[in-house]
C-alpha cells in the first residue's frame, strides 16, 4: 500500500512542539478554492487576539498564479473571510477561516461561485430552504490505488461493503472516525457516515443546514477530510467514477425542502417543483459538476444506481431516478427529496443555488437570470 513519505515522520516528535505555549497569539488558517473548481488552497497567519466574529478576522491576499487563477503579470488575489471554524488540527483557540476570493479588481474570481450563491439565498430567506448533502469519496494510496485493494487485481464483487463492518470489508475506517471527530470539534453540520457499495469509498452526510451555510460547511469538511488524509499518508478523492467497469460511482445526493414542503400538504409543493426540474434537466447537469456535465457523464449512465444523464425521472423510493422522493415522504404527504445527480466533485454553492433558483424563484429556460439587471 503506497503511503506518503511525510505520514512516516514521526508523530511523537511533532508533538512535543505541538504541546509547546503559544501566548496570546492565535493560528488562523485561510482556506480557499482554487482555479480548477475542485482544489483547496490554505496558508495561515498569525493574529494578535481570538476572533470571535467573522468581521475580526482581516483581509489577506495570496498568488493567484500559482493556482490557476491569474497570470504572473497581475497575480495578487484577495481573501474575504466567509466563516470561521475551530481549527481541529491546531485545536483552541486557533481557527480554520473559510475565505472567497476576489480577483485584483475586487470582482469574484471566476471559481468563487459563493457570492452569487450568497445573492440567490438572501433573496428567500423566507422560505427557509434547508439542504442536506451526502458527499461519497474515495480512499486511494498515493500511486492512485484504491486504498486496500490487491495490488496486482481487485477485491470481491460489490455487494459485503455498504455499511459493512469487518477487515475484509471495511477499508480505512480510522481516516472515517477520525473524519468525523475533527468536524465536530470544529463545529461542522455534519450529521453521519457510512461505509458505500465499493470498498474504499464512503460518505459522510452534512445538514440539515439552511442557505449559504451549506455551502460553507461541506467545503470544511472536505478540506477537514484532506487534512486528516494527509496526516494518515493516504489520498481522498471526489472523482465520480475512479474505477471504470462494475463498481459504482461517486455522488452527492442532495436533499432539499423548504418551509412548505415540510408542513402538512408539502407533498403537493415537492410535486410542483420536481415538474419544474423536469423542464429544466440540462441546467442543472451542467451545474452539477465542475466541467459542465462532462464528468457526470462517466458516472450517470442508467447503471450501478443513477439515473441516465440524458433523461429526466423521479419516483418514490427509486435510487435509479433523477430525483427520489422518500418512501416516509410520499406516505406523511410533506417532507423533502432528494437529487440524485450531482457528483461528487460538484461544487455545493451552485448545486444549491440551482436548486433554490428553478423550485423557488421559479426560474425557466436554460440559463441562469442575472438579478444584478
Amino acid at each position: 500500500m503506497a503511503t506518503s513519505t511525510s505520514s512516516k515522520l514521526s508523530k511523537d516528535v511533532k508533538q512535543h512542539y505541538m504541546d509547546l505555549p503559544q501566548g496570546d497569539k492565535v493560528q488562523a488558517m485561510y482556506i480557499w478554492i482554487d482555479g480548477s473548481g475542485e482544489g483547496l488552497r490554505c496558508k495561515t497567519r498569525t493574529l494578535d487576539s481570538e476572533p470571535k466574529t467573522i468581521e475580526e478576522l482581516p483581509e489577506w491576499n495570496f498568488d493567484g498564479s500559482s493556482t490557476y487563477q491569474s497570470e504572473g503579470s497581475n497575480s495578487d488575489m484577495f481573501l474575504i473571510p466567509a466563516a470561521m471554524f475551530r481549527d481541529p488540527f491546531r485545536r483552541d483557540p486557533n481557527k480554520l477561516v473559510l475565505c472567497e476570493v476576489l480577483k485584483y479588481n475586487r470582482k469574484p474570481a471566476e471559481t468563487n461561485l459563493r457570492n452569487t450563491c450568497k445573492q440567490i439565498m438572501s433573496m428567500v430567506d423566507n422560505n427557509h430552504p434547508w439542504f442536506g448533502m451526502e458527499q461519497e469519496y474515495t480512499l486511494l494510496g498515493t500511486d492512485g490505488h484504491p486504498f486496500g485493494w490487491p495490488s496486482n487485481g481487485f477485491p470481491g464483487p460489490q455487494g459485503p461493503y455498504y455499511c459493512g463492518v469487518g477487515a475484509d470489508k471495511a477499508y480505512g475506517r480510522d481516516v472515517v472516525e477520525a473524519h468525523y471527530r475533527a468536524c465536530l470539534y470544529a463545529g461542522v453540520d455534519i450529521c453521519g457516515t457510512n461505509a458505500e457499495v465499493m470498498p474504499a469509498q464512503w460518505e459522510f452526510q452534512v445538514g440539515p443546514t439552511e442557505g449559504i451555510n451549506m455551502g460553507d460547511h461541506l467545503w470544511v469538511a472536505r478540506f477537514i477530510l484532506h487534512r486528516v488524509c494527509e496526516d494518515f499518508g493516504v489520498v481522498v478523492s471526489f472523482d465520480p467514477k475512479p474505477i471504470t467497469g462494475n463498481w459504482n460511482g461517486a455522488g452527492c445526493h442532495t436533499n432539499f425542502s423548504t418551509k412548505e414542503m415540510r408542513e402538512d400538504g408539502g407533498l403537493k409543493i415537492i410535486e410542483e417543483s420536481i415538474d419544474r426540474l423536469a423542464k429544466r434537466h440540462q441546467y442543472h447537469i451542467r451545474a452539477y459538476d465542475p466541467k459542465g456535465g462532462l464528468d457526470n457523464a462517466r458516472r450517470l449512465t442508467g447503471h450501478h444506481e443513477t439515473s441516465s444523464i440524458d433523461e429526466f425521472s423521479a419516483g418514490v423510493a427509486n435510487r435509479g431516478a433523477s430525483i427520489r422522493i422518500p418512501r416516509a415522504v410520499g406516505q406523511d404527504k410533506k417532507g423533502y427529496f432528494e437529487d440524485r445527480r450531482p457528483s461528487a466533485n460538484c461544487d455545493p454553492y451552485i448545486v444549491t443555488e440551482a436548486l433554490v433558483r428553478t423550485c423557488l424563484l421559479k426560474e425557466e429556460g436554460e440559463e441562469p437570470r442575472d438579478y444584478r439587471k
